[in-house]
Parts: structure tokens; sequence; C-alpha cells
């Protein structure tokens, strides 16, 4: 028998209560600000973020250098990043996410590649400048068709005092005024990914923006000139987000950065909208453009077919009648698509429970996705959110949703043998644990090499592969541990 909504209260705040007696008092009462529920009518969702991680926990955060490489500057394809310092996060970085993009890889486009400074203990006592020089000089020689160079800082520049922006000025010069960039992103900033955001957007703003490197393209306006914005092609998705704005009448001039380009980049002022999808990772450059460049910018949600809806109508009523006409037709084109998913899915996901733990936008902006699907998000929360998220969260969640700021392991097993949801969606870090447990799993950061997720092509694959793994033969034939089913 399902519960009331006074009921899951009480039982969400049993939970909590329950995890946090496992803890030293310093600890729980520490991470008691980071755990709790939404109640409607509050406006955010009652946790405390973007504080760091305790010691001795298992956080599930990334460092800032994961933040800047990883997300906002790896996928340029037409540039070369490199991981300054010691190999070890270059590896962990290449090829760890799936940007998507046209090109010839090692001729034109470097994406799945990686380049590394490989600093050895030489390095980090004498300086690794003449390293990054050279490394620059041989970058030119083999790759002569790169369009620009990133310098991704790892830890040790930070605490040795390597001058990457003198390097940085000094090669730009000698290579005829080619685009270098420093990026300050060793990952001991901050505390967590979220500050490697705001540090390569601040790059792009110092450097591509107001960069005497910046290079003049032919551009013709138009009127209709739309950048997408915090989109990293995972999967395709950029490309169906494209798809549906170029079916309501706009221009994409620049996709940031899933599939684009430097010179996408510094002709992006030209916009006149930027339509902003990860707003955790680029809404530091966005208000920058409004500020200066008088651009505004809408936060849109292209998961499952309400918001997809919500949003090109939102989208469309900043440009003329002939815009908004084509933006219904476009919602009354797939509405066929969109009948046929969920009568074919909602009968076997109707009423299913999600759990979900991801960061960017997915533990928001996926949740009118499921409901489309007959599905209840009960529990969600952010890797590396800030307070802002958490206020725009609440215009996601129902009453008494629980609300888990930078789960530990143990509070995220803990909630999820208690809630027994129907399905979990997060990160690769957490997959394992959970399907060992006997939970349905998909991997949400990356759509479990699966995707695209976005658009109403995109709702028909998403559709799929919950039920694949709901329904799935499998966890029937799942045993328990031996050590279970001995005791």
């Amino acid at each position: 028998m399902s519960m009331t909504v006074e009921e899951r209260k009480a039982a969400n705040k049993a939970l909590i209560d329950e995890v946090l007696r496992a803890y030293p008092d310093k600890m729980a009462k520490r991470r008691a600000k980071h755990l709790g529920q939404y109640e409607e009518g509050k406006p955010d969702c009652g946790v405390k973020s973007n504080i760091k991680s305790l010691p001795g926990v298992m956080t599930i955060r990334g460092c800032a250098y994961a933040g800047s490489k990883g997300v906002v500057w790896g996928p340029i394809k037409d540039m070369i990043h490199i991981s300054h310092g010691p190999v070890g996060c270059g590896q962990y970085s290449w090829a760890a996410r799936r940007n998507y993009y046209i090109g010839l890889t090692g001729v034109d486009s470097f994406v799945t590649m990686q380049f590394t400074s490989d600093f050895q203990e030489k390095d980090i006592v004498f300086g690794g400048d003449k390293k990054l020089d050279k490394i620059i000089d041989e970058i030119q020689d083999l790759f002569p068709l790169n369009k620009g160079i990133s310098i991704q800082s790892e830890c040790p520049i930070g605490l040795i005092g390597d001058d990457i922006e003198a390097v940085s000025k000094r090669k730009s010069k000698e290579h005829g005024d080619h685009t270098i960039v420093p990026v300050r992103c060793e990952g001991f900033r901050g505390v967590s990914q979220s500050l490697g955001h705001h540090l390569a957007n601040d790059a792009i703003r110092d450097w591509v923006f107001d960069g005497t490197t910046k290079k003049e393209h032919a551009f013709e306006s138009t009127p209709y000139d739309v950048t997408i914005i915090g989109d990293y092609n995972i999967g395709g998705d950029a490309w169906s987000s494209r798809i549906l704005l170029e079916e309501i009448g706009l221009r994409v001039i620049a996709q940031w950065s899933g599939d684009g380009t430097i010179a996408e980049l510094e002709n992006t002022p030209r916009a006149k909208l930027n339509l902003i999808h990860c707003y955790r990772s680029m809404n530091y450059i966005s208000r920058h453009m409004e500020e200066k460049y008088g651009i505004p910018w809408v936060e849109y949600n292209f998961f499952g077919p309400t918001k997809i809806a919500e949003s090109l109508r939102e989208i469309a009523s900043h440009f003329d009648d002939s815009i908004k006409a084509k933006a219904e037709a476009v919602i009354a084109k797939y509405q066929p698509l969109v009948d046929s998913v969920i009568a074919k899915y909602r009968p076997r996901l109707q009423d299913k429970t999600v759990m979900l733990y991801v960061g960017g936008l997915r533990p928001r902006h996926v949740i009118g996705a499921y409901e489309d699907l007959g599905m209840k998000v009960v529990g969600t929360g952010y890797e590396f959110g800030h307070n802002d998220d958490y206020q725009r969260t609440t215009h996601y969640i129902g009453d008494a949703t629980l609300i888990y700021d930078d789960v530990t392991g143990y509070e995220f097993e803990k909630f999820v043998e208690k809630i027994q949801p129907d399905l979990i969606g997060s990160g690769i870090k957490e997959k394992y644990v959970f399907q060992k447990m006997g939970v349905p799993f998909r991997q949400m950061h990356s759509w479990d090499y699966s995707g695209p997720y976005h658009g109403y092509d995109g709702f028909a694959i998403f559709a799929r592969d919950m039920d694949m793994a709901i329904s799935s033969p499998i966890w029937k034939l799942a045993k328990s541990a031996p050590w279970k089913t001995a005791a």
C-alpha cells in the first residue's frame, strides 16, 4: 500500500536520522546539513551545497581539472588540450566521455587524443616551463591544422608556480598569434569540478573573447542566430537539439562545446539568443555575454516531450510569429511519435520509482522525461550543485522527495536499501555496487553508452533504455550473495 505524503516525510526523516547515527557526532552534524527532503512551497530543497567533502567518506565528486578539461574545453574538437602535469590525470580523462564530433582525428580534430607533459620528478624540482615550450613546438610541427591549444594545469603546476601564462603569450607570438589558452584549473582548487567550469569560462572570456589572438571570421548575421551552450554532445545530444532548433527556423551558429570549434566560440557574441542546457557549467559565460554584449540567455530542457514542448515555446517567444508558428508545427509533427513511444512503454513503467544522483543538469532535467513515462522520482541530488541548482529543482519535484547533496557511498546505499526504488540513475562509480544489490541501474553521465536522450528521437531511446533496465529478466535470476545465503 502506497504511503501518504505525511507518512513518506516521516519515513524519510527516520531514514536520515538512522544514517547519521553511523557517524561520529561532529561528522553527523555536518552531513545533516546536506540531507533532507523537499517540502512543497519552500523556495529551495533545504540542503547545503557547494561545501568541501568530509575526509574519509567516499565522495563521488571530481576536481577542478576534471571540470575544465573533461567538460568545457575537452570537447572543442579543433583545439589540442594539453594535460600539463603527471600522466595520471590526462590518462584518466582520455576518452572518458563520449563527446561525439565530425572530423578526421589527428588531422583537424583531436577530442579523443591525449596530450600530456608527463611530469617526472625533475620537472617538479626544476619546473616544467621549458618542457611546455618544447611540447607546443612539437604540436605545431606534428598537427599543423590545429586551430588552437589549451593548457590544462594539474595540481603540481600551482604548487611549484609554473608561469603558464607567460609561456602561452610567448609561444603564441612565435607561432603567428596562434590561439594558446592557459587554464588555471589545478585539481586542488575549489571543492569540486564546479570551480573548474567557472575557471574554464573565465579563460574563454579572457583569452578567447578578449584575447589578442582572436580571429575575424566571415559572418553574415541573421535575426534568428542562436547558440547551444552547455551541451557536450554525449551520444549526439547536441545534434538532436540542433535538429529541432533548425526545424523551427533558427540558425545555430555555435555549439558549446560538443562538436564545437574555436571559431564558433569566437562568433558567439554575434548571437541573438544564447540557449543554455547545462546551467551549472556555462551560466558564468552566459551571464558575462548578457552583461557585456547584451545577449539574453534562456535555460532550456530537451528531455521528454513535455519539457521539449515547453522549451520550444519559450525559445520561440523570443522571436517573431513565424518562429512561434513553426514551433507549434514541430510539436504537432512529433506528437504521433510521442504517442507511440508512451503507448509502448508506459504500461510497463507506470508507477515505477527512480532515485537519481548525477552532476550538471540531470538531477532535475530528466525528471520530466521519467514522468512522461508514468514513473516517479522519489530521490535526487547533485554531485557538485550550488544553491541555485536546488532552487531550480523545486520546479521539477514533488512534496517529500528525498534530497541528498554530495551523498556519500554509505548514505546512498542505505537510502536505496530502505526505499527500494525500481531504478537508479547515477554514475559509473555507483553502477556495479547497485547492480550487485539487484537494483536496475542506468549510467546517466554518458547514457550507459547509448543515446542520444535529447529531443523527440532521443526520448524514444530513453524510454527503451529505461524499460530495458527495469524489465530485464536478469533480476529474477540474480541470487543473493553467498554470505547472505549462508546466513
